[in-house]
């Protein structure tokens, strides 16, 4: 059985996405929010997830996503969490790419939406097997909440962005999206 071959190109444009999602995200550990509730994050990098489930293949997204959950990790020195960013992240890749895939690459807000709701029930799910506590649930209604603000952002800035990236990737004839 031979192993699926990643061209340098497309390696070089998953790495450059990687780049930019990690310091996106090590830029906002250090935006203070205005909300005294653990957890809640803008999740500026999952413009880029957004981007990539949108222009390439979900698997793409998931390898840069996966990267920079460990190395964020790292970065910041939050191992700790590494877990639950983990398990919110899977959670969160999986429900966009279902919506994605439902929505042809369009309505990006909505599916950010999605996509934060997933990530907080996910990191939820993982605090309640963690804590064996019924009180992390009492969470549950402040992040939907907040995961339907910060979704419709980031969603709001993926489509911004994505129409520029379009531009670009076809101007510079590199690594070609798989536009559905």
């Amino acid at each position: 059985m031979s192993t699926p071959r990643i061209s340098i190109k497309k390696m070089t444009v998953l790495a450059m996405f990687t780049a930019i999602s990690l310091v996106i995200f090590v830029l906002e550990s250090y935006i203070p929010l205005p909300v005294p509730i653990p957890g809640i994050k803008l999740g500026l990098a999952n413009i880029i997830t957004l981007i990539l489930l949108s222009l390439y293949k979900p698997q793409d997204a998931a390898m840069v996503l996966f990267c920079r959950i460990f190395l964020g990790s790292l970065f910041t020195g939050q191992l700790v969490t590494f877990f639950y960013s983990l398990c919110g992240g899977i959670a969160c890749l999986l429900i966009m790419s279902i919506t994605n895939r439902i929505y042809r690459g369009r309505f990006l807000v909505l599916t950010s939406i999605f996509g934060a709701i997933a990530h907080n029930l996910g990191q939820i799910a993982l605090a309640y097997f963690v804590l064996q506590s019924i009180g992390v649930f009492a969470y549950l209604p402040f992040l939907i909440l907040s995961a339907i603000v910060t979704g419709t952002f980031t969603g709001l800035c993926a489509h911004f962005f994505k129409k520029h990236i379009e531009k670009l990737i076809r101007s510079s004839g590199s690594f070609r999206p798989t536009l559905p």
